[in-house]
């Protein structure tokens, strides 16, 4: 099943943020690993999944 990141990405542009294991909810963000790492820790979640949220979203067709 497909997960819709699309507020994630508008709202937290360029930076890094930590999910829960359901992949949808962010428990920590910042401008660095570290940062977001620290913060999850703080709120009982000590391995987040980390995510980059990309600036820009470029399409991509595969190909050779």
């Amino acid at each position: 099943m497909a997960i819709d990141w699309t507020e994630i990405c508008k709202k937290y542009k360029g930076l890094w943020v930590g999910l829960k294991k359901d992949e949808k909810t962010v428990v920590s963000s910042g401008k660095t690993v570290r940062e977001v790492m620290d913060i999850a820790k703080k709120k009982g979640y000590p391995k987040p999944i980390l995510f980059r949220v990309p600036t820009r979203i470029l399409p991509y067709i595969g190909g050779f």
